[in-house]
């Protein structure tokens, strides 16, 4: 498959033949629906917490007599009616996290990367290697590949200076290759990754893990 690859100045682009998995038809999808949803669930603190009318203190004593008081009828203060009573069917600490199949996650990453490929969203650059770690001359660098919509930016590893100027471009987030992931891959608009990185990436996404 053709990957347009460009300059580390990005004012000279070319097209390559790269090695990337191919699928045909739907084989994968279910995968990589299944690998997003795990890998959201998996990020979710499952901390909540409320109380039922058994935890909240107080309500031992009845309120008032059952009868002669013209008020409705009330055994705690505890109820779930009053103010300050328990609380009915409410969020309770869990695990939301999902397991995930090793070789699912290779599937699921291999057509996340062939989607985004064939869709031209993934662009390649020699290195990310700007002159001086300043953001504006790394912002331009971006513009150039993908002029607008949010950007990953992939290397294998990112150097200081890379890390520097890009860190504070607000509609960029750095990855590094080992770490890259299918959600990274479904999530944003523009994949711009080195060709160091990308030789990781084709390699896990033709059997290694994901």
């Amino acid at each position: 498959m053709k990957l347009k690859i460009f300059t580390s100045d990005a004012t000279k682009s070319s097209e390559k033949e790269f090695n990337l998995p191919t699928f045909e038809g739907s084989r994968g999808l279910q995968a990589v629906k299944e690998v997003v949803v795990a890998h959201r669930a998996n990020a979710r603190q499952g901390t909540r917490s409320t109380k039922t009318r058994g935890e909240v203190s107080g309500g031992g004593k009845k309120p008032w007599a059952q009868k002669g008081t013209g008020r409705a009828r009330a055994g705690s203060i505890r109820s779930p009616l009053w103010s300050g009573g328990g609380v009915v069917f409410g969020p309770k600490p869990r695990d939301f996290s999902k397991k995930i199949n090793g070789k699912v996650k290779t599937l699921a990453f291999g057509r996340a990367l062939f989607d985004r490929a064939t869709a031209g969203d993934i662009s390649v650059i020699e290195n990310f290697a700007p002159k001086q770690a300043k953001t504006k001359l790394m912002g331009q660098v971006i513009a150039r590949i993908a002029p607008k919509g949010k950007v990953l930016i992939v290397d294998a590893p990112f150097t200081t200076e890379a890390q520097r100027a890009a860190r504070n471009l607000d509609r960029v987030t750095l990855q590094d290759a080992s770490k890259l992931n299918t959600l990274d891959l479904v999530a944003y608009s523009w994949i711009v990754v080195s060709s160091k990185a990308l030789e990781q990436i084709i390699a896990r996404a033709n059997g290694g893990q994901s």
